[in-house]
């Protein structure tokens, strides 16, 4: 054997060409989904908010939901309305606002992606 012969090519290491245009797809694929997602994530933060300023600040119903419907006209929150809002009150007499809603981003196709959210805040 020579002492400056090439390497085999058992001995090479990195990615193919192939392992990178896969690793290239998966990226660009969360990547459509995360754009797609982020806004509905944002919309049920904007929700959530409005709904506890609305508990803490409103004592009947109509006040409670006056409140979030003012709140929904300044963000821009089309997913839950004042009307889907359920208002009730817990033991201790505090109001609880309770909404619950369905989204659903489609990905391709028949396939959807589909968030459920469901929440109570006091």
């Amino acid at each position: 054997m020579r002492a400056n012969q090439p390497t085999t090519r058992s001995r090479q290491r990195g990615m193919s060409f192939i392992g990178l245009v896969l690793w290239g797809f998966i990226i660009v694929a969360l990547a459509i989904v995360g754009s797609k997602a982020v806004p509905i994530v944002i919309e049920n933060m904007n929700i959530k908010k409005a709904a506890i300023k609305a508990a803490r600040q409103g004592t009947t119903v109509q006040e409670v939901r006056a409140i979030y419907a003012r709140a929904q006209a300044i963000d821009d929150m089309t997913s839950v309305n004042d009307k889907d809002l359920e208002v009730t009150k817990d033991q201790e007499g505090k109001v609880v606002v309770s909404y619950s809603y369905e989204r659903d981003i489609p990905l391709y196709g028949p396939v959807y992606l589909v968030f459920r959210f469901n929440d109570s805040v006091k």
